[in-house]
């Protein structure tokens, strides 16, 4: 496939959408005339990518209209998983449907993709999308693809932001006080801070800067694709895992991620120059919103342990 029309559903869930950036690059640059389609949060996002048409919908969108809209001059669909953006896409009855072989999405999809693997090593989450273009014949081993997008500006040295909040649920995020004693450590050593809360989190960041009394230097990341060029102003981003260090990953800042139940080896934020801080224990991943035994995953990561990864990220 090396030329015609594809409209993409952009995924969801904002990880997701930063791991399928590499693919809808490779796309894009295949030759092929690419467009996304996404949900308005997503647009400023999407967008940062140049060479792309970027279609965005409201959360409630006129189905009729849209499927007209899409309608015209779209050869192809790709879909990677079911939702709005795959519905609109189907009622516009775009010809070619395509996307992985799912029992969710057999029923929209033309063109279904067989992406099973034979077992081995845990693989990121960014080869899964890869695998699908790949199997339509276009190229992705190339580092531009996973570059980060173009910063307004450089980052301001010393400028740490903390991101305590999670909307991955409330066992992804560390203690409080832990955040207050590396927030403490940092300040130690030359750091200006802003603190940054997310939509649908537990207000663990407005709560961070208001015991350290910097309420003024709080930031509700609300929507997330407006903060790109305040994410990319920061030397480095320390944040629970959650959608924020992803897209400031994508916007061009240094981020040290602390991981609890999720795990690295698949969903760290794309990039090598990125940090993990993390207290590997038993029962790690589980990846569940609610620990059924003691979190230790979260309680027994020591803030030494992050202060010794911030110092090795940014060396």
């Amino acid at each position: 496939m090396t030329e015609g029309q594809m409209l993409v559903a952009a995924p969801v869930r904002w990880d997701e959408a930063c791991f399928s950036v590499p693919a809808v690059r490779a796309l894009a640059a295949s030759g092929l005339s690419v467009g996304v389609l996404c949900e308005e949060r997503q647009v400023l996002f999407w967008e940062k990518i140049p060479g792309i048409r970027v279609m965005g919908f409201p959360p409630k969108p006129d189905a009729k209209k849209f499927a007209i809209e899409i309608a015209a001059g779209w050869s192809g669909g790709l879909l990677w998983e079911t939702g709005t953006a795959a519905d609109l896409i189907d009622k516009a009855r775009i010809g070619k449907c395509i996307g992985p072989e799912t029992r969710a999405l057999r029923k929209i999809l033309t063109h279904p993709v067989n992406l099973a693997k034979e077992p081995g090593p845990v693989e990121h989450r960014v080869r899964h999308y890869l695998s699908l273009v790949e199997k339509l014949g276009v190229a992705t081993a190339r580092p531009e693809f996973f570059a980060p997008a173009e910063a307004s500006g450089p980052p301001v040295k010393g400028n740490v932001m903390l991101c305590p909040d999670s909307d991955f649920g409330a066992t992804y995020e560390w203690p409080l006080e832990r955040w207050v004693e590396l927030a403490g450590a940092l300040k130690a050593e030359g750091a200006k801070l802003t603190f940054a809360g997310l939509s649908g989190a537990r207000g663990k960041g407005k709560l961070l800067a208001g015991k350290l009394g910097e309420s003024e230097r709080f930031l509700e990341a609300r929507p997330l694709a407006g903060a790109l060029d305040l994410l990319a102003a920061h030397e480095l981003v320390i944040a629970a895992e959650s959608s924020l260090p992803h897209v400031a990953a994508f916007a061009g800042a240094t981020c040290v991620t602390l991981f609890g139940p999720g795990d690295p080896t698949s969903r760290r934020p794309l990039g090598r120059r990125h940090g993990v801080a993390r207290r590997h224990v038993e029962c790690a991943p589980c990846f569940l919103g609610k620990c059924p035994v003691d979190l230790r995953c979260q309680d027994e990561l020591a803030v030494e342990r992050v202060m010794g990864v911030v110092g090795a990220t940014l060396a």
